[in-house]
């Protein structure tokens, strides 16, 4: 049963950094990709049936945390609470941006609006890339599974290294290559030929600097990423938009799978003493407690699969970019 939860937790982070990845890249990239406001709107029209559903990923990944895995979930919660608390306020800016944009017929409010999701969508996914390194790299815990520490280099400094910089450069690149494969797949016109080329060039710098970065730490992670880059970036060349967007999704949940799995058995290392660190049965809840979640868990979430499915397929028609003559 706690592999059983593990998985169904790992699952739940995969979808939603997935779904929500192209929500977020797109975010970035439309009004950047958009030369006026038709085309803005157009960008950001491919998001809108579909940003709030993947954002139901978060609430699930967390509550199956917290309901499985009470103490990795506090654990992580109580380490890292000013950088979720900031996620949890771009998230906010995000959705409120999304929502009002159309709300007044004033071109500086949309532009306004515009910004404000492209500034929030890249804080957000700047963030989770520093914190997924935090989760590989683990938070200083002590032998009760409580993390060390006092003020707020508690919960800050464990995103001051290397490796979470890294991380949120990482994650940038990858909702680059998710939002402008996604745009090129559900877009026409104008933004349709900009996100192609922006996922051709940005697969290929992409593509360079982990080749660098791989053999500089020789990580094999890191290597495949720049293969999967580079493939995104052949396949946006030669217009094959939907095996690219494909792909560039693959190579993310496998990413999110390998951040999660990285340590076998043990879901956060202590950087203080590895005899410390939380492994999945220490951190699990009781028996008992697995299966009423699992009772419920099999009435719940294929409604919600069953839903996101139905969504897609009603919105799956391509958005015009370009200015259609009435």
């Amino acid at each position: 049963m706690i592999n059983f939860w593990f998985s169904i937790v790992v699952l739940a982070w995969v979808l939603f950094f997935v779904l929500e990845g192209f929500d977020f890249g797109v975010g970035i990239l439309g009004p950047l990709l958009g030369r006026d406001d038709h085309e803005r709107g157009a960008a950001l029209t491919t998001i809108g049936p579909f940003w709030d559903g993947n954002e139901v990923w978060l609430v699930a990944a967390i509550g199956a945390t917290f309901a499985a895995f009470p103490a990795w979930y506090a654990a992580l919660l109580s380490g890292l609470y000013l950088p979720v608390a900031a996620l949890l306020l771009l998230l906010a800016v995000r959705g409120v941006a999304l929502e009002f944009r159309g709300k007044r017929d004033s071109r500086r409010w949309r532009r306004g609006a515009e910004v404000a999701t492209a500034v929030s969508s890249a804080g957000i996914v700047a963030l989770w890339g520093a914190l997924l390194a935090v989760f590989v790299r683990g938070l200083a815990l002590d032998s009760t599974g409580s993390v060390m520490g006092h003020g707020l280099s508690r919960s800050l400094s464990p995103l001051w290294t290397t490796s979470s910089l890294l991380g949120a450069l990482g994650a940038l690149l990858a909702a680059v290559l998710l939002g402008s494969t996604f745009l090129s797949l559900r877009t026409s016109g104008p933004v349709r030929r900009r996100a192609r080329s922006l996922a051709r060039w940005s697969g290929t710098v992409g593509a360079i600097a982990l080749l660098v970065v791989g053999v500089a730490v020789l990580s094999k992670y890191a290597l495949i990423a720049a293969l999967v880059a580079f493939v995104v970036a052949t396949l946006a060349r030669v217009g094959r938009e939907g095996l690219a967007f494909a792909l560039t999704g693959l190579g993310v949940a496998g990413s999110v799978v390998a951040v999660f799995t990285a340590h076998g058995s043990v879901v956060l290392p202590s950087t203080l003493n590895p005899a410390w660190s939380l492994t999945m049965s220490g951190a699990a809840a009781s028996s008992s407690s697995l299966g009423l979640i699992t009772a419920v868990g099999v009435v719940v979430l294929p409604g919600v699969v069953a839903y996101q499915v139905f969504s897609y397929w009603v919105f799956r028609r391509r958005v015009a970019s370009e200015r259609v003559s009435s």
